[in-house]
């Protein structure tokens, strides 16, 4: 029996070894026919599904077992009550997209629609990733897209044009002048894609506004590390809260905006940074698993408990309150963040609704048979706090309510005129802005954020489990 790993065994141990729990169930000894490639791929899935699937007693009849493998996981599925579940048809570059690896031109993109009288969509770059192809072209946050290869983004079309992102690609861009309040073109400019590692650690600045002393950290998404390099991030993160504490910051916030989720480790990491005086004893959250995992012990009161961090903030913050802004972006494991510090502190939420994700996964492969690639995310928990409370599936609202999208043009992050920033730094200091903008009603249509594999996720890496048969 193999088990589930934690974090500082690396992630590359989690995923390939999450066990299998089946030989726990009763199986006939007739022998079994050879089965096709197909049947072989799909009868794993149905023994994985009877497993771990969290909607067990909801799951639907499957499909026939020559069935494409992809259509015979979605025939289980609980629909449209789990909007979460997927498969991937190779495993590997799943693991690699959770830990920020991908092949890309490296910019991430927010659209809109452009006028009311029209059907045009503009891409409103949010950021670009260091290293990659679109810095080294000088794209910056706040380039307004309008053509991708040559093609206008119409309502109708701009789905398929953004999917040619992921190859070799040209965009026709504008960049917003302040001087005449206006949007100017650019010469257009033709982007390569590479395997970039993104660091999920995007950006940390203190500011100091009259006697306040505020840290910022803009964090991307939840990732221990890399291969090779297995808690950097994490080490990363800390290095960063090592600074503000001895900066002597008084407030935090934390920027999750572009947050989309991740690896449930990292979450912990993060939280037992901010929530003031925990320990190792002291509960972030609590797993609950499906009616045949929790007729085992190992899967019963499931929790799990904060760190001792020397870097940790919680004492010296004003108000026992973090800030974190938020969007309908910010999800899954950043849910879990603002839902498990909830009882040991104020959560101060500026932004968006949040995307309302309060179950999660862990990534499965089929171990026997090396034909098959495809691999599993099915939801296998639900996510409670310390106080059993998980009432978060439509999204966290925010204290303060704010839209980047209603400015002219998006402010570079960090900078204390961008829009959410400055919301929430107006919180802080009491002083309203007096050159306050008139919003402009822009309707978000979507991110690219949004079609990446790790949006969405909450990945258990933490959960040690061995069952006797």
């Amino acid at each position: 029996m193999k088990y589930l790993f934690s974090k500082k065994t690396g992630l590359s141990l989690l995923f390939g070894s999450l066990i299998f729990l089946n030989g726990c169930k009763d199986k006939t000894e007739d022998p079994v026919p050879e089965l096709s490639a197909n049947a072989k791929v799909n009868t794993w899935i149905q023994e994985m599904m009877d497993t771990y699937y969290f909607w067990l007693d909801d799951m639907k009849n499957p499909i026939a077992l020559e069935s494409d493998p992809e259509d015979y996981f979605e025939s289980l599925l609980f629909r449209p009550t789990d909007r979460f579940s997927v498969i991937y048809p190779d495993y590997q570059e799943l693991i690699n997209s959770l830990s920020g690896v991908s092949k890309e031109a490296g910019y991430e993109v927010t659209l809109a629609r452009e006028s009311s009288t029209n059907n045009n969509v503009i891409a409103f770059i949010t950021y670009t990733k260091k290293g990659s192809p679109a810095e080294s072209k000088g794209l910056k946050r706040g380039d307004l897209i309008t053509h991708i290869n040559g093609v206008r983004m119409t309502l109708d079309n701009y789905r398929e044009i953004l999917g040619q992102r992921s190859e070799a690609h040209s965009i026709s861009y504008l960049r917003y002048n302040a001087g005449s309040s206006s949007y100017v073109a650019q010469t257009p400019v033709d982007l390569t894609t590479s395997v970039l590692s993104e660091d999920p650690n995007f950006l940390d600045s203190i500011y100091t506004i009259g006697n306040q002393k505020i840290g910022y950290v803009v964090y991307h998404f939840f990732a221990p590390g890399i291969e090779g390099q297995s808690t950097r991030y994490d080490d990363e993160m800390d290095a960063i809260f090592a600074k503000f504490k001895a900066e002597g910051i008084n407030h935090l916030i934390l920027d999750f905006r572009y947050n989309g989720g991740g690896i449930q480790s990292s979450a912990v990491n993060l939280a037992s940074l901010i929530a003031p005086g925990v320990t190792t004893n002291d509960i972030l959250s609590k797993n609950k698993f499906n009616s045949f995992l929790s007729g085992f012990n190992e899967f019963k009161n499931v929790t799990i408990k904060f760190e001792s961090k020397p870097e940790n903030l919680g004492q010296i913050l004003t108000g026992n309150r973090v800030f974190i802004i938020t969007s309908s972006r910010t999800a899954s494991a950043s849910e879990l963040i603002i839902n498990g510090l909830k009882p040991y502190m104020d959560v101060f939420l500026v932004g968006g609704l949040t995307f309302g994700k309060n179950v999660g996964s862990a990534p499965i492969e089929d171990e026997e048979n090396i034909e098959n690639k495809y691999g599993l995310l099915p939801i296998i928990f639900k996510s409670f706090n310390k106080n059993d409370q998980s009432d978060y599936s439509n999204g966290f609202q925010p204290n303060i309510q704010g839209n980047e999208l209603s400015q002219p043009t998006l402010l570079p992050l960090g900078d204390t005129n961008e829009f959410l920033l400055k919301l929430t730094l107006e919180q802080i200091t009491g002083t309203p802005s007096s050159d306050r903008l008139k919003l402009i009603d822009r309707i978000d249509l979507g991110s690219s954020i949004e079609n990446q594999t790790r949006f969405g996720k909450l990945i258990d890496d933490q959960t040690k489990f061995k069952l006797k048969h």
